[in-house]
């Protein structure tokens, strides 16, 4: 007798993974209600009892879903089931902005009109009060007619979460502020960096900061920061160049006020930025990425307050350690659980 498979929340069947992260992976879904593809974010085993992942996972799901944009990932739902904590997104057929830079630097309107479209993404949630704090080309995705949107609020900041501990850093390192990193509250500054470290990586087709020791990585983003766009790229329009040069300035008040502000300078590259979506040539299909870079995987640490530079940077050590046993515990956790649902791997997407 044919017994059919158990519908997540009663509606949703699970089927191939299409990317994971630090805490959550992403699931291919079926919703049998509506006949419609969606992306399902299930937090791992053993974090549905961690409060600090809890929190950060329905942060994601109310921040998001109170932001309704065209450059955001639409969320449709969230939920438990079994005590499994679940968010129903938007699921997009496109590759990560990630995907694209591997496979070298992107033409300059190109990244233009990307950079656009998140600062539109991040405008919105600004005005609302929410800070995404994890801006990087992998939360970057694309939809079939290739606009760029905004994924992954689970580390958003916004004025209905719980208070972030005093001097905590969270985040992906690699695209932290120097403030940040010296455990300075995150601020609009603070994505709109992060956003100039994407559009220089974009633009160049590699990493700002490679560095994978946390410390080095440390050191170079507040005491030695890359190349200017230009002497990399002498091709890309100086107006452009130094819009990305100036979001990334090491000095916060040297950097743009605010994502609109930014965006009026990218229209001025060019002239008006609201032209048509440019098409996304599309990758082959690609493994389920073991994201286990320390320099690429979002992590938290509390710094006091009136620590300087040297506190910080030794307490990116500890990060160092922390990070490399939550590592091993969750690639464990993750094989576990991948063995039990059986799902095949699928296109890279980005995760929490």
């Amino acid at each position: 007798m044919f017994i059919a498979p158990e519908l997540l929340g009663g509606r949703y069947e699970l089927r191939g993974t299409l990317g994971r992260g630090g805490m959550a992976e992403v699931r291919e879904g079926f919703d049998t209600l509506t006949g419609q593809s969606v992306a399902i974010k299930l937090l791992y085993p053993g974090f549905d009892t961690h409060p600090d992942y809890l929190r950060r996972f329905w942060a994601e799901a109310h921040s998001a879903a109170a932001l309704r944009h065209p450059n955001i990932v639409a969320v449709y739902g969230s939920g438990e089931h079994h005590g499994t904590p679940f968010i129903v997104m938007e699921r997009l057929p496109g590759n990560n902005l990630g995907d694209l830079i591997s496979q070298g630097p992107l033409p300059p309107d190109y990244v233009r009109k990307v950079l656009d479209d998140v600062l539109a993404a991040l405008s919105t949630a600004h005005a609302a009060g929410v800070l995404h704090r994890d801006i990087k080309p992998a939360n970057i995705l694309f939809t079939a007619d290739g606009t760029a949107q905004v994924a992954d609020f689970g580390l958003a900041k916004g004025p209905d979460t719980h208070r972030t501990d005093t001097g905590q850093i969270m985040g992906t390192m690699a695209y932290m502020s120097p403030e940040r990193l010296a455990g300075n509250p995150a601020t609009v500054a603070d994505d709109l960096y992060a956003v100039g470290v994407v559009g220089w990586e974009a633009l160049t087709g590699r990493r700002a900061f490679p560095e994978e020791n946390l410390v080095a990585l440390a050191h170079a983003i507040t005491e030695n920061p890359p190349p200017p766009v230009a002497a990399l790229r002498p091709d890309v329009a100086p107006q452009l160049a130094a819009v990305v040069d100036r979001a990334m300035a090491r000095d916060a008040s040297q950097r743009f006020p605010n994502a609109e502000v930014m965006r009026a300078e990218l229209a001025n590259v060019y002239g008006d930025p609201a032209t048509g979506p440019i098409p996304i040539v599309p990758l082959p299909d690609q493994p389920v990425p073991q994201m286990w870079n320390p320099a690429t995987i979002p992590v938290a640490i509390a710094v006091p307050r009136r620590s300087g530079r040297l506190i910080a940077l030794i307490a990116v050590v500890l990060i160092a350690l922390v990070v490399g046993v939550v590592a091993f515990v969750l690639g464990a956790s993750t094989q576990r659980s991948a063995g039990v649902s059986g799902a095949p791997g699928g296109v890279p997407t980005a995760t929490g």
